[in-house]
């Protein structure tokens, strides 16, 4: 295979060995071959076909998200930013939510939109939790990144007739059969030419989901030797409602039922025992976490919109719960959450020592790829995937570097991602997404808002119009039109 090495970088981000986690080198090269890496850091002295230049870049590795929906998340901007359920904890996921979703026509604009969101803000690789729609594996894979595919099904939905009492609708065979071609879209994920793509199972909520369902997924994820993903302790009512059924929080829960293990992952795990939302006796929790070797996915930013936070971050790196991160909502740019990882669990925890950098970017490196059970991605080392991205440390808003990392954390986000190569192909090139029509799909992902609004209010249980439900921030006024002047009349 032809071999691309990148001379002379200002700064490389190099795994290693010896202490296991990410160092600094300066002044050096990275080259892979085809799509493995053979040099990180000192100077590469083989024959090369294609040499780009490093100076004035950050070479880091390509970003690990292991939670997202972007098949429906980019389609509520300016709908669910401010929205959440007064009566309901804040939450919108069982009000609001279901009122606004792409009709099968806008669903793959949403995705392109999202997965170049992703791309731009450093990932090169993705967990997908969409429910199945066509066309979804052929969509992933010609986006360029490196695909968990994880479609998403479940026993029962959700559903309010007053805004105050979240309701259950069941139907275990459904979910079982829904369960059923989940696993076909697994199948056809691991045969992909690619060679990008592989799954996860996925049920989706754990209120949503009989017992069986998430014991057999469980057992299929083992058999499969995939991992295994649900949402748990993600808001105060479904605290309340495993509580309610079963005496027990959600994670004591899971764990009754034999499903936390290293391959488990908690899509965001906020409510814990020891949370003060949830005024529980016990506080073993997080204990169980650590012991089970479960690793939680945090998406701070669509909770942080609503007034919810994780307590916190760090007291869970500290505790040794294996943390990755995530982009739960739009826009999916996963530089941006991990800044809202830092700085909201400093200021849950009233301590700027809470949590360091160096942690966030653990989680969004190594802690993502342990939790897909992966040593060849997260990282910039000899054997491991060319899966890397290049930053202008140049940049006005990376300027002055003293730190790289962090000035690309907390000033400069994806403005300052200018390369990202996937699987040893370039994807990103002069901050702009190579492989797909970015520009496009936000056209049609508007058209695609403009045909669910008038839906909204047959959907909502008031039969509340868009408007009512939000708002637009400020009124909308029409301009009145100017009278005509009246051509002024001759002396003459």
């Amino acid at each position: 295979m032809p071999v691309t090495v990148i001379r002379n970088a200002d700064w490389i981000v190099a795994f290693d060995e010896a202490s296991g986690g990410h160092v600094y080198l300066r002044g050096g090269d990275v080259a892979f071959d085809g799509n493995k890496l053979i040099h990180v850091g000192g100077t590469y002295d083989g024959p090369a076909k294609t040499t780009i230049d490093g100076a004035g870049r950050m070479v880091m590795p390509g970003l690990v998200n292991i939670h997202s929906h972007p098949s429906s998340e980019a389609m509520t901007k300016g709908w669910n930013d401010e929205l959440g359920s007064p009566k309901l904890y804040g939450s919108s996921l069982y009000e609001f939510m279901p009122l606004f979703r792409c009709d099968a026509e806008g669903v793959p604009a949403c995705a392109t939109v999202s997965y170049s969101e992703l791309l731009l803000s450093g990932v090169t690789t993705l967990v997908d939790l969409s429910v199945a729609w066509d066309g979804w594996v052929d969509h992933f894979a010609r986006s360029g990144l490196r695909g968990v595919l994880a479609p998403m099904y479940r026993s029962a939905r959700w559903f309010t007739r007053n805004g105050h009492v979240v309701e259950y609708e069941w139907d275990a065979k459904a979910g079982e059969k829904a369960m059923a071609d989940a696993m076909a879209v697994l199948d056809a994920a691991a045969r992909h030419p690619s060679k990008r793509l592989s799954g996860m199972v996925a049920p989706s909520q754990i209120d949503t989901c009989t017992p069986e369902l998430i014991k057999d997924s469980f057992a299929e994820a083992k058999k499969r030797k995939l991992p295994f993903q649900i949402h748990a302790a993600q808001s105060v009512v479904e605290f309340h409602e495993i509580t309610r059924r079963h005496g027990k929080t959600p994670v004591e829960w899971l764990l009754s039922l034999g499903v936390l293990s290293p391959r488990s992952i908690i899509g965001h795990g906020i409510f814990l025992d020891s949370h003060t939302s949830a005024h529980w006796p016990a506080t073993g929790d997080l204990d169980t976490l650590v012991e089970s070797g479960t690793t939680v996915a945090h998406c701070p930013v669509v909770f942080h919109r609503r007034g919810i936070a994780l307590q916190t971050f760090g007291r869970y790196v500290a505790a040794g719960v294996n943390m990755g991160v995530g982009t739960d909502t739009y826009p999916h740019n996963m530089l941006e959450e991990m800044r809202a990882v830092a700085i909201t669990s400093r200021i849950l925890a009233e301590d700027v020592y809470d949590v360091r950098t160096a942690d966030v970017f653990n989680a969004a490196t190594l802690g993502g790829a342990n939790a897909l059970g992966r040593s060849d991605i997260g990282r910039l080392s000899v054997g491991a995937k060319a899966d890397i991205v290049l930053v202008d440390v140049t940049h006005p808003n990376m300027r002055p570097v003293r730190d790289p990392i962090r000035s690309l954390v907390y000033a400069a986000a994806d403005r300052a991602v200018k390369t990202v190569i996937v699987d040893g192909k370039t994807v990103v090139e002069g901050g702009k997404v190579l492989t797909m029509d970015h520009e496009k799909a936000c056209a049609d992902l508007e058209a695609a808002q403009r045909r669910a609004e008038p839906k909204v209010a047959g959907l909502d249980w008031a039969g509340r119009d868009h408007l009512t439900i939000s708002p637009l921030m400020l009124p909308m006024k029409t301009a009145k039109a100017k009278a005509a002047k009246k051509p002024a009349k001759s002396k003459a």
